[in-house]
């Protein structure tokens, strides 16, 4: 068994690196590697950064924000937020009521709230 990334692998931590790099504030990079607690504005605003570039919610449905990624693609997504480090995506709406939502809510439920859960909106 090969456990090395192939190449496009290694492109899309490439970019992972370089979205980290231009787009989370110094200030909140700082607040982590100093052991800080980043504060409700630092986190939903970097949460929405994720959201806009797609990358909040990768485990969902794609109708719903998701990506259509391997298992690969999200761990290396999720091991770059924690290397660098940055706030990973806010689980309560991520991890927890979002798929609920997307599984089990009509359509009426999904079209209303999943954009917003994933925005942090709600």
């Amino acid at each position: 068994m090969d456990m090395n990334f192939t190449a496009e692998e290694l492109a899309f931590r490439d970019e992972v690196r370089a979205f980290i790099k231009k787009e989370l504030p110094q200030k909140l990079r700082q607040k982590l590697l100093d052991g800080e607690v980043p504060n409700k504005e630092d986190t939903v605003g970097w949460h929405r950064k994720l959201n806009a570039k797609g990358w909040a919610v990768p485990h969902w449905p794609v109708e719903w924000g998701g990506q259509d990624w391997s298992t690969t693609k999200r761990f290396i997504l999720r091991e770059e937020l924690e290397a660098a480090p940055a706030p990973l995506p806010m689980g309560m709406n991520t991890s927890l009521c979002g798929p609920v939502v997307a599984h089990f809510g009509t359509p009426e439920q999904k079209k209303k709230f999943l954009p917003r859960m994933a925005n942090l909106d709600d």
